[in-house]
């Protein structure tokens, strides 16, 4: 029962979580071979490459170190900026750290545009392989791929529960095809297998020298899925991603040294997979082809996921503003849709593939995101070793920190060839994240609480002479020892008073999983306060946690802040917090009990 049960969930983790980094193979090879001439030697150096980058990066940096690092097999750049800055406590480094995080956050955010656009256009060109279709145009294959982008993000809204169950068994295929087609070329030029040997890898990056650089900002794209990889841990757990990472490897390298092969035997033409099975598979050709769209479109699903997971980590660590979350499962809250996250990725993601037209070009410009969000992530990890004093993790992170700042400062040779967009489509992310943070700090200064003894008093004078509405009414609050001055109003103003009135307070905690409630009765007379700790990655339920403690609400208030300022940067802040729909609706609260009230600032 247990290990089917474990099986289960490996195979779930080969459609939720290596989508991308198991559809790199059907670009990876066909770009590097666009950067130099397929000699024995240079396939060999190559296919080593690969091997190497695979093993180093991925298996070492993320399923044997960054994956043991979390406490609840949690993952990502925020979950690391958490651990390391709760090590550092009240050190002076603890910002820097931070900043880091931001720009890996929005790193990864730009890869999230980059990689359904290449994945989809990729499989979508090997039409061009199949008989009588060798003559279609690049603007039918444009639109194609078009059309299955629109049509996988208008499917977003209605939630991915319903058919995510087949994802797993058409990945299974997947990587089963890709295994059996590298064994079958394998039998062509079975020498390519002595590439495994890290000589010819080490061999290839002398030889070329400084011009090896730019092979290497091809190489990358063997493992752009290593940070999606990660990030996406917390749906499943540790176990059945190591799991189905030790399956997933062998089909990759199987696939590699397939082409590799291929490529000796056969030299280079066009993307070397799809002309590989092509040549091998005939008529089949035609299955495998419809089962690599279906391939990219789980991969794309899987990064389209993951932004969801991480936007909503970065709103629940209040770094950027609150957007409306849907739940798009019944059973599993974890199962979350952001419509404005949603269209604005689909926007993005048509504007690159009309702005590269292949994957070729994009392929020129993929990888520096990618690249940067890995050295992010490996500079932390070897800080966080550092730390904990583990000298054996310190050396290898030392190592691998060195060759993900190589492949970053490689693929630094690609901005003349569009890698440019990797910053631009960051920058967006970027600009709002700093102006929202240094808005919510301007905020915090402007910000004039109503002390707790001061509040109890005026509150138990007007409770007693006052009049009272029947029925609960909930008072949401960043802190009940320090009262959010609309509750003031409304009280002491207003004069509106229930009788019952409850105190709520909504905690995000530096822990990742979670949910605590502590229910304090009697603060005085009508007045309770509920407190809920919540860890950042958690889909918090408040209502069913009122509802458990027995709590009905008749009313609900929250403050909104009205921001006015004749500085541009603060009144760009003062539209975001216009935009963002306030917490309450943030978790889902009932929308026709919720009350605002309107405080003004002024920045």
């Amino acid at each position: 029962m247990i290990s089917g049960l474990v099986e289960s969930r490996i195979i779930k983790s080969l459609g939720l979580v290596f989508g991308d980094i198991g559809t790199s193979p059907i670009y990876t090879v066909g770009i590097i071979l666009l950067f130099l001439t397929p000699t024995e030697k240079s396939v060999f150096g190559v296919i080593s490459l690969i091997f190497w980058s695979l093993f180093l990066v991925i298996t070492v940096q993320y399923v044997w170190l960054a994956m043991n690092v979390g406490t609840k097999g949690e993952g990502g750049t925020i979950v690391l900026k958490e651990i390391l800055t709760s090590l550092l406590k009240d050190s002076p480094l603890v910002p820097f750290i931070s900043f880091l995080a931001i720009v890996g956050v929005c790193l990864f955010m730009g890869d999230g545009v980059i990689t359904p656009a290449i994945s989809i256009l990729s499989a979508v060109e090997g039409i061009r392989l199949v008989p009588g279709l060798e003559e279609t145009s690049g603007n039918i294959l444009l639109l194609i791929a078009a059309i299955i982008a629109i049509t996988l993000f208008f499917i977003q809204k209605r939630g991915t529960d319903r058919i995510s169950w087949a994802f797993g068994p058409v990945m299974v295929i997947w990587f089963a095809s890709l295994s059996i087609t590298g064994l079958i070329a394998l039998i062509g030029a079975p020498q390519i297998l002595m590439a495994i040997s890290p000589h010819y890898a080490i061999g290839f990056l002398l030889e070329h020298g400084v011009e090896s650089l730019i092979v290497l900002s091809a190489v990358v794209l063997c493992v752009t899925g290593g940070e999606a990889l990660y990030a996406d841990m917390g749906h499943l757990g540790r176990e059945p991603i190591v799991k189905g990472w030790y399956l997933v490897f062998p089909a990759l390298m199987l696939s590699y040294l397939g082409q590799g092969a291929f490529v000796l035997q056969h030299g280079p033409m066009g993307t070397v997979l799809f002309s590989m099975v092509s040549t091998q598979a005939g008529l089949l050709y035609v299955p495998f082809l419809i089962l690599s769209i279906c391939a990219t479109i789980i991969a794309s699903q899987a990064m389209i996921s993951g932004m969801f997971s991480i936007v909503y980590q970065a709103m629940t660590t209040r770094i950027i503003p609150k957007m409306k979350i849907d739940y798009t499962s019944s059973a599993l809250r974890s199962q979350i849709y952001i419509d404005t996250v949603n269209w604005v990725l689909l926007l993005a993601v048509l504007i690159v593939m009309v702005a590269f037209q292949t994957s070729d070009n994009l392929g020129a410009a993929y990888g520096l995101a990618v690249a940067g969000d890995m050295s992010i992530s490996a500079f932390m990890l070897l800080f966080i070793f550092f730390i904990k004093k583990d000298i054996v993790k310190v050396g290898t992170m030392f190592l691998l920190f060195g060759i993900n700042l190589t492949f970053f400062l490689a693929c630094l040779t690609k901005l003349p060839h569009g890698a440019y967009w990797s910053f631009l489509l960051a920058l967006i992310p970027f600009l709002i994240i700093i102006i929202f943070i240094s808005g919510q700090q301007k905020l915090r200064s402007a910000f004039k609480p109503v002390f707790y003894e001061e509040f109890i008093e005026k509150y138990n004078t007007l409770y007693r002479e006052g009049c009272k509405i029947s029925g609960t009414a909930l008072f949401f609050t960043s802190d009940i020892r320090s009262i959010s001055p609309y509750i003031g109003q409304v009280f002491f103003q207003n004069n509106i008073l229930y009788k019952q009135n409850i105190l709520v307070s909504i905690r995000i905690k530096e822990y990742p999983f979670g949910v605590t409630s502590e229910y304090e009765e009697g603060l005085a007379e009508g007045l309770s306060a509920l407190i809920v700790e919540a860890g950042y990655m958690e889909i918090v339920d408040i209502e069913s946690l009122l509802r458990e403690r027995g709590i009905f609400e008749k009313t609900i208030f929250y403050g909104i802040e009205n921001i006015v300022s004749d500085r541009m940067i603060w009144n760009l802040f003062g539209i975001m917090k216009k935009a963002a729909p306030p917490f309450v609706q943030f978790y889902s609260l009932p929308p026709e009990k919720i009350h605002g009230v309107v405080t003004r600032f002024v920045m």
